[in-house]
């Protein structure tokens, strides 16, 4: 019986051990991070690995998420602005976007903007074009240059160091347009969104601004 004892005590000494031992095992980081690069393979990865392989970083992560009502795992900006544009070419058209604040449905505004047939629209055909990779660019809404917005002290630094154009602060710079229309007024006006404060204002189509594409991050 005391054989028993001290086998037994031996081998959960063991036991305790060997788990101790594997929980000092470090393996190495590679879940998706705000920071982090979309590179134009189409990996995610932290901005000094992106370097150390040779990839070539096109957007920076500023949002991730795990909402089911969400489209895919998060969002990307890119490292640059595309020059000014106007919203649509000519007014008295609703182009069909949502004119919700509140929805993250850039990417469908931005396909109703392109692909309407009654009223073109300069902003969405420039980031139609943009399309190199296969990355499905797009004018983020309202509510996601609202997540753009929190996330520029913590992004701006790595676009920068992408050798991008940084978010501006300057107020002559910092207003864009979203891919949201004025509600009830979807003919003649769209919100452009300042990213030096956060707020919105309505706009006619036919003035210029720029865009500041985003891109949905998926598995």
């Amino acid at each position: 019986m005391l054989k028993c004892n001290y086998f037994c005590l031996f081998a959960l000494m063991l036991t305790v051990t060997l788990a101790s031992c594997d929980g000092h095992h470090e393996f190495p980081d590679t879940s998706m991070k705000v920071g982090h690069v979309l590179c134009t393979d189409g990996r995610v990865m932290a901005l000094e690995e992106c370097d150390r392989q040779g990839k070539e970083p096109i957007a920076v992560v500023f949002h991730l998420h795990n909402d089911e009502k969400m489209e895919g795992n998060g969002y990307a900006v890119y490292l640059r602005d595309l020059p000014d544009e106007a919203f649509a070419d000519s007014v008295g058209v609703a182009q069909g976007t949502s004119a919700d604040l509140y929805a993250h449905d850039g990417n469908a505004n931005t396909y109703e903007m392109y692909a309407n047939s009654g009223c073109g629209s300069p902003a969405a055909n420039a980031v139609f074009s943009m399309w190199r990779y296969g990355q499905s660019a797009y004018i983020p809404s309202v509510a996601q240059m609202r997540l753009l917005y929190v996330a520029k002290p913590y992004i701006t630094h790595i676009i920068e160091r992408c050798g991008g154009e940084p978010l501006p602060d300057d107020a002559d710079e910092v207003w864009y347009w979203t891919s949201t229309e004025v509600a009830g007024q979807e003919t003649s006006k769209a919100w452009l969104y300042s990213l030096g404060s956060g707020a919105v204002q309505e706009t006619p189509k036919l003035q210029s601004h720029k865009v500041r594409p985003i891109v949905t991050l998926n598995d």
